[in-house]
């Protein structure tokens, strides 16, 4: 695909997200109102919307043509965010800027910020159940509503602590450690902290599309290295990206004193492992079925990306 059509087709789809997003907002209202606002404040900061977008084209390369996905979509999108809400707080990692604002705890104080993650994280799963209720009563088959129960099952372990807050408890621990990191104890971190997310995204997709379990297998290793390969780029990034390019300070994990892959692996080792897992990972995506082109191109940018 030429990069022009590729760019243009990215635009629409990211639109797409977007709108699917917004139709699913807490209401800012009531008692609650602020924490309905920090929590809208966060959503709508921008970003890639990788995982929604990830997610609604493995369904549709796998045979998807449903509306059940869209709440998933939103589900997705509000888990990462609570996790980057989180991730920024004093406690963690002390950011007051994130995508070239302010971060939702450095504008709604401390224990909203905490309490905006929390409510981001509870609001995902009662979006994602919405799918198991459409509108209208009773059309709902017995095989998708079986498909609904098995992608939230995903999602919430792939989120939880045998995936992306294991991969947190592994990398706060290891900040401030006087020995190198192991390359076990790395790719712990990059597949549970990062990749964990990407395979719930990918995995609920081809769950939702009732694709078969050799065809799921295939998405959640094409994830996996998906997930580490942004993992890796982003390390690499802190070293040699553009802040202004970025919407964040770069060197902070030197700053931080935090061990990261290219702090344990070189940059140019970095960089040549980037390579091999995205080759890895198109390799996999070629043996499934459908259009691949823009899912194809999708991974490509997201990897080698600047921003």
């Amino acid at each position: 695909m030429e990069k022009q059509e590729f760019e243009r087709l990215l635009q629409e789809k990211t639109i797409q997200v977007e709108n699917i997003l917004k139709d699913w907002l807490p209401r800012e209202e009531g008692y609650g109102k602020t924490v309905a606002e920090a929590m809208n404040y966060s959503l709508l900061a921008g970003g890639k919307r990788l995982r929604p977008l990830l997610m609604l084209e493995t369904y549709r390369l796998l045979g998807g043509k449903g509306k059940e996905i869209e709440p998933f979509m939103a589900a997705i999108e509000m888990i990462h965010t609570y996790s980057l809400v989180h991730d920024d707080l004093p406690a963690m990692d002390n950011d007051t800027y994130r995508r070239g604002r302010k971060t939702t705890w450095s504008v709604y104080g401390e224990g909203m910020g905490i309490l905006a993650g929390d409510a981001l994280l509870n609001y995902a799963f009662e979006t994602a159940l919405e799918a198991a209720f459409p509108a209208q009563e009773g059309t709902s088959e017995p095989g998708k509503l079986r498909a609904v129960m098995r992608a939230l099952q995903i999602m919430a372990r792939k989120s939880g602590i045998y995936g992306m807050i294991g991969g947190q408890t592994a990398d706060l621990e290891a900040e401030g450690c006087s020995e190198p990191l192991s390359q076990e104890r790395l790719l712990f971190i990059h597949e549970h902290k990062t990749a964990a997310l990407i395979q719930a995204a990918m995995m609920a997709g081809a769950i939702l599309a009732e694709a078969s379990k050799e065809q799921i297998e295939a998405v959640e290793k094409c994830a996996c290295n998906i997930g580490i390969a942004f993992q890796i780029q982003d390390d690499i990034l802190d070293v040699v990206g553009d802040s202004r390019e970025l919407g964040k300070m770069v060197g902070s994990d030197a700053m931080n004193k935090k061990q990261t892959y290219v702090t344990a692996r070189g940059l140019e080792k970095a960089r040549e492992d980037v390579e091999r897992l995205s080759s890895e990972a198109l390799y996999i995506l070629q043996e499934l079925p459908g259009d691949r082109g823009f899912l194809e191109d999708l991974i490509r940018d997201l990897i080698h990306r600047r921003k």
